[in-house]
């Protein structure tokens, strides 16, 4: 089974089309270190819940959309040592601090596959 990492982040809708472009480079950085897939994908149908939902959940605003997305590996193991690749690779050492969205708000996790059809 694979190893997937999870992202849900809020993104003001003025720099939607630079994280678009910070997600194309940092997906390329990562397929070419080892992760088997990269998906973002943009909130269309994320309603606003009375007690949870995905904008709740990171405190969107109405000028905010909210990025669903993963990364997948082969195992817990890889995923550590392409991400340890990943954050020493020049090319990503912008984005660590010129991101486009608030990343204190970003919920992120690594979940271990327990069923893929």
């Amino acid at each position: 089974m694979s190893y997937v990492d999870g992202f849900v982040v809020p993104v003001p809708k003025q720099n939607i089309e630079a994280y678009k472009a910070m997600s194309r480079r940092a997906s390329e950085v990562w397929m070419e270190h080892g992760a088997l897939a990269f998906v973002e994908c943009i909130g269309d149908d994320v309603p606003y819940g009375q007690l949870t939902s995905f904008p709740r959940a990171v405190q969107a605003t109405e000028d905010e959309v909210v990025v669903f997305s993963w990364i997948t590996y082969r195992s817990r193991a890889e995923r550590d040592a392409i991400n340890a690749k990943v954050m020493a690779d020049p090319r990503l050492k912008d984005m660590q601090t010129d991101m486009p969205f608030d990343g204190k708000r970003m919920i992120y996790g690594g979940f271990e596959t327990f069923l893929e059809r």
